[in-house]
C-alpha cells in the first residue's frame, strides 16, 4: 500500500482479507480482524490438524492448495503473507497486478494502536537486544513487553491494556512491505549476508532492513551502528540519528562505557562481556534514550541480565572442558562473533545452508583449535576451514560431540555455533541446541 493514510481509510468499515500461510503470526492476524469484524480466508499449503482446527476456531474459511490463487486475491481487499514467505511466491505478482496492498502484521497493529513502539532490526543480536531493552524499561518503572518475531505477535500484544511500550522484534520478513508502522524508535543493529532463500538477492535483503528507517517520523530517533557501512549508508536525512558502536556517540574507551554525557558504566558491569554482548548493551542505551530512560539503567539492567537460551550458553564440563550452546547463531557473522568471544575453541558447525557464504567463520581461523562439520552443509564447512584447522565430519549429534571432545587439545572449550538453519536435522535451532546438550549430558556419564 503506496499511501499508509488509505490503510487506516480501508480498515474503517468491514473488509475481505486474505491471509496466506497460517502460522503463529497469521493465526494473531486473523483473529484480531475477526475481533475487529473483519472477514478472513486463510490459503496454507499444509492440511494438518493443528492448522484446520486453528481456522475452525476463529471461524473462518481455509483452503488449502489452492489452485486458483488469483482469484483468491481477486475478491480480497487485503492481504497479509506469513513472516518468511520467498519473495517469489506469486501471491506477491498476483496483488500487484491486481493493485491489491500488501501489508504485515505491524502495519495492522499501528492502526489500532498508537502507543510508543521501540523496532529493532539487524541479521543478529535481535533478541538479545529486545529483551534487555524490555529489562531496562521495567527497570525504570515502565510497563513493557517484547513483540513481533517473538511468541507474542504485534497484534496481540496490543490487547493488553496495560503496556506502555512495545519493544518489537523486527524481522526483514516484516519490514518488507511495512508501509504504516510508525515506531518511535527504529534500531538496525548490523547487516549480514542472510536469508537469501527468501529474499531474491542480498539488494533486496538490504532494502527490506532498510525500511525500518524510512518508517520512522519526523519526531522519531534512528538508531544506527556506526561501524557497519550498509547500515550507516541507509541513515534518511531530516531524522534524528543516534550512533553506537566503534565510531559512534554510544561507545566504549579502554572498558568504559561512555555515552553523550560521559561515562555511564564499564563492560565489567555486564552479565557479559563478548564484543556483541558490549555492542547490544550499547545499542540499548542509544535507543532507550529517547525515552527518557538514562544508560546507567541500563547497565543495571544488564548486569543482572539473564543470558538467553542456545546463545554462547554453558550447558556443561567434562574433565575441565566447557560445552557451549550457540545454536541460535544461524548465520555464519553470528558464529564469527560467537568465535571471537573464545582464545581458542573447538567448533561445532553446519547445517541447512541460507543461501550465503560460510567461509565468513574462517575470519577467525586463527582461535579454532579444530572443527566438527555436521549436517547439510558439512562440505562447505570442511571447505571453509580444512587450511586452518582439523576438520572432522559427523553424521548426528552424539557423534559431533564425541569428535570434538576426542580433536580437544586440552581444557579448549566445545562450541556449537552451527552458522547455519537447523531444517536439515531438527525442526528449530532450540531443538538442536536441547539436543546438543542432551549428547554432552550423555557423553559425561559415559566419561
Amino acid at each position: 500500500m503506496r499511501e499508509p493514510a488509505a490503510l487506516d481509510r480501508l480498515l474503517a468499515a468491514p473488509i475481505s482479507a486474505l491471509v496466506v500461510g497460517f502460522g503463529v503470526a497469521n493465526r494473531a492476524v486473523a483473529a484480531a480482524l475477526v475481533r475487529r469484524g473483519h472477514a478472513v480466508v486463510a490459503t496454507d499449503d499444509r492440511a494438518n490438524p493443528d492448522v484446520v482446527d486453528a481456522a475452525l476456531g476463529l471461524g473462518i474459511e481455509l483452503v488449502t492448495q489452492p489452485s486458483d490463487l488469483a482469484t483468491l486475491v481477486e475478491h480480497a481487499d487485503l492481504i497479509v503473507p506469513t513472516p518468511g514467505l520467498p519473495e517469489s511466491h506469486p501471491i506477491f505478482s498476483l496483488a500487484d497486478a491486481r493493485d491489491r496492498p500488501v501489508v504485515s502484521e505491524l502495519d495492522l497493529a499501528a492502526v489500532w494502536d498508537q502507543r510508543p513502539v521501540v523496532a529493532v532490526t539487524g541479521t543478529n543480536g535481535k533478541t538479545t537486544t529486545v529483551e534487555l531493552a524490555v529489562a531496562a524499561l521495567v527497570a525504570d518503572g515502565r510497563v513493557a513487553v517484547s513483540a513481533g518475531n517473538t511468541d507474542i505477535p504485534l497484534v496481540a500484544a496490543i490487547d493488553d491494556p496495560s503496556t506502555e511500550v512495545f519493544v518489537v522484534e523486527a524481522s526483514s520478513f516484516r519490514l518488507a512491505r511495512s508501509c504504516r508502522f510508525r515506531p518511535l524508535v527504529a534500531t538496525w543493529l548490523n547487516f549480514a549476508p542472510d536469508h537469501l532463500d527468501v529474499h531474491c538477492d542480498l539488494e533486496s535483503y538490504e532494502a527490506a532492513k532498510a525500511v525500518i528507517f524510512s518508517l520512522v517520523g519526523v519526531e522519531g530517533t534512528v538508531v544506527a551502528n556506526a561501524a557497519d557501512p550498509v547500515v550507516m549508508r541507509n541513515v534518511p536525512e531530516g531524522v534524528a540519528a543516534v550512533t553506537f558502536g566503534e565510531g559512534g556517540i554510544y561507545h566504549v574507551d579502554d572498558g568504559a562505557l561512555v555515552g553523550p554525557n560521559g561515562t555511564f558504566g564499564a563492560t565489567s558491569d555486564l552479565w557479559r562481556d563478548v564484543p556483541h554482548d558490549v555492542e547490544n548493551t550499547l545499542a540499548v542505551a542509544a535507543s532507550l534514550a529517547p525515552l527518557g530512560v538514562a544508560p546507567e539503567t541500563v547497565v543495571g539492567a544488564a548486569s543482572t541480565f539473564s543470558p538467553l537460551a542456545h546463545r554462547v550458553s554453558p550447558i556443561g564440563s567434562i574433565d575441565g572442558q566447557t560445552y557451549f550452546d550457540d545454536s541460535k547463531a544461524t548465520t555464519p557473522h553470528a558464529a564469527l562473533s560467537a568465535i571471537r568471544g573464545f582464545d581458542r575453541v573447538v567448533l561445532i558447525a553446519g547445517g541447512r545452508n541460507k543461501g550465503v557464504d560460510l567461509r565468513v567463520m574462517a575470519e577467525a581461523a586463527e582461535r579454532v583449535e579444530a572443527v566438527v562439520a555436521i549436517g547439510d552443509a558439512a562440505d562447505e564447512i570442511e571447505v571453509a576451514f580444512r587450511a586452518h584447522a582439523p576438520v572432522a565430519r559427523a553424521g548426528d549429534m552424539d557423534e559431533a560431540v564425541a569428535a570434538a571432545r576426542s580433536l580437544a587439545a586440552g581444557r579448549v572449550p566445545v562450541l556449537l555455533s552451527p552458522g547455519c538453519a537447523s531444517f536439515d536435522w531438527y525442526r528449530s535451532y532450540s531443538e538442536r541446541g536441547d539436543d546438543f546438550a542432551r549428547a554432552v549430558a550423555d557423553l559425561g556419564e559415559r566419561a
